[in-house]
């Protein structure tokens, strides 16, 4: 694919993000960078891609043949619910804004990520790639997953008018280094980091450890160091416009207690943990298939989730003042 093309110049949107930086230390230190390949990594800082002067003005100013496109709007469970409208206006620009520029450019090829929110709310289980549009999503955050499938319909119209092979990944929930731990409006992951970490800081109170909702709802953890890896293969390798589901199996699935549990002995907090069931589970499970996945890789190996969530919470703590929260 890359080589038809002469040296890619890959621009990452969402560069200085979770994901974003997790690629940047795949390409840059785990010798994945190939010859004659230039990375940029594109923040929020340098163009908001609301904006369609912004992004064209990027777009002239880096002239990318690849575009990795993670920039978004993005918030957990409880901001969603409130700020629906917010959440599919921005993200309705910035996909619009991103794929039409790429499109007018010549990019080559785009990458897009999507999220597993994106599937109907009433299904069958395992999810596929399929089963996308099938119905409505989860009514907690439908303007974020409208706007994401959006990203699918445009891929596949660009394809049948123009002949593109533009994409998109849906990761499972993902978690690691650089990623937004504010307590409440934050991923469920480094939400619980954040938390469990001030409650370890303070346990001279003996406070307990507050976490919201259940601990009983389903989630696939991807580890955002392994989910780079896989972003490079879909870039360079993967082939189709229909999506691919990134993510670890169905016999990997875990509860938020578990990950709970996890972050706990990460931190070797030794006091109690309180379940706050007046707070929403979300869905309580969206259990995706990684089939296709493990048809092209069948040998990928992701990293032990403990050893991911001991790692992360390991970065936190030395990052703590400069971390996002």
């Amino acid at each position: 694919m890359d080589g038809s093309v002469g040296p890619m110049r890959v621009l990452v949107t969402g560069g200085s993000g979770l994901v974003g930086r997790a690629i940047e230390r795949v390409v840059k230190t785990e010798g994945k960078e190939r010859e004659g390949e230039e990375w940029i990594f594109l923040s929020s800082k340098e163009a908001n891609l609301v904006s369609a002067e912004e992004t064209r003005a990027a777009f002239e100013k880096h002239r990318p043949t690849h575009v990795i496109h993670l920039a978004a709007m993005v918030g957990g469970l409880y901001k969603n619910m409130r700020q629906n409208l917010d959440f599919w206006r921005n993200n309705v620009h910035i996909n619009d804004n991103v794929l039409h520029t790429s499109q007018e450019f010549g990019v080559v090829k785009v990458v897009s990520c999507l999220s597993t929110c994106v599937f109907p709310d009433k299904t069958t289980y395992p999810i596929d790639e399929t089963m996308m549009h099938n119905g409505a999503p989860h009514d907690s955050n439908y303007g974020y997953a409208y706007a994401k499938r959006m990203i699918d319909v445009h891929n596949r119209a660009l394809f049948q008018q123009y002949g593109l092979k533009y994409t998109a990944v849906i990761p499972t929930n993902m978690f690691g280094a650089h990623d937004n731990y504010n307590i409440e409006d934050g991923h469920v992951m480094p939400g619980l980091i954040h938390k469990t970490y001030l409650t370890y800081l303070a346990k001279k109170e003996g406070k307990p450890l507050q976490v919201w909702g259940s601990g009983r709802a389903l989630r696939q953890f991807i580890y955002s160091l392994d989910l780079a890896r896989l972003f490079l293969w879909v870039l360079r390798e993967y082939d189709e416009v229909e999506p691919i589901i990134l993510s670890v199996g169905e016999e990997d699935e875990l509860t938020v207690k578990d990950a709970v549990d996890a972050v706990v002995e990460a931190f070797g907090f030794e006091g109690e943990v309180i379940y706050d069931t007046s707070k929403s589970d979300g869905q309580i499970k969206k259990t995706a298939n990684n089939a296709k996945l493990r048809k092209y890789l069948p040998d990928f190996k992701f990293t032990p989730f403990k050893q991911a969530v001991k790692e992360t919470c390991d970065w936190f703590v030395a990052n703590y003042d400069t971390a996002r929260k």
